[in-house]
C-alpha cells in the first residue's frame, strides 16, 4: 500500500507564504484599526474599562494605567504586524496583551468577547507557528539583504 502523499495534495511552499502574508496584513490592519480608532480618545476609553471593573477587586489605578496603554500598543503591534516588521516581537507582544486582556472580560464575566478573544489568540498561535512563511515581509527582506 502506497501511503506517500499525491502530488496534488501537497502544500507549496509558495501557497503557504501567499497564505501566511494575507493572514498576517488582515491581522495587523485589524489590529492597527482596534488602536488608531481609539488613540483620539484615550481619556474616555481608559474611563470606559474602569467603569467596567468598578464591580470587581481590581483597584481603579489597576484598570486606568494599562487602560491608556492599550490602544498605543494595539497600534504599534499592528503596524509590526502588518509590515511584517519586527514580526516575533510583534506577535509575542499581541499573544501577551491577549492574555491580559482575556484575563479582564473573563473576570467581569463577558464570555462573548472572551470567546471573541480566543479566536485572535488561535490566529496570533497561526502565525507565530508559521513564521517561518514570513518570506513577503520587511523582516524577509532584510534577511534577504543579509544574506547576500
Amino acid at each position: 500500500m502506497n501511503l506517500s502523499p499525491s502530488p496534488l495534495t501537497q502544500l507549496r511552499r509558495r501557497d503557504l507564504v501567499t497564505a501566511y502574508t494575507l493572514l498576517r496584513i488582515l491581522f495587523g490592519v485589524n489590529f492597527f484599526n482596534h488602536g488608531f480608532t481609539r488613540l483620539g480618545s484615550l481619556p474616555e476609553f481608559a474611563q470606559g474599562m474602569v467603569d467596567l471593573f468598578q464591580d470587581t477587586f481590581v483597584p481603579e489605578s489597576l484598570v486606568r494605567a494599562p487602560a491608556l496603554l492599550v490602544p498605543i500598543v494595539e497600534f504599534l503591534i499592528g503596524i509590526g504586524i502588518a509590515l511584517g516588521l519586527g514580526t516575533e516581537i510583534a506577535l509575542v507582544t499581541g499573544m501577551g496583551l491577549m492574555i491580559v486582556l482575556t484575563y479582564g472580560v473573563t473576570l467581569i464575566q463577558n464570555w462573548d468577547a472572551a470567546s471573541s478573544q480566543l479566536i485572535y489568540c488561535l490566529v496570533f498561535t497561526v502565525l507565530i507557528a508559521g513564521r517561518c512563511f514570513n518570506d513577503v515581509s520587511i523582516d524577509g527582506a532584510i534577511a534577504r539583504r543579509k544574506t547576500q
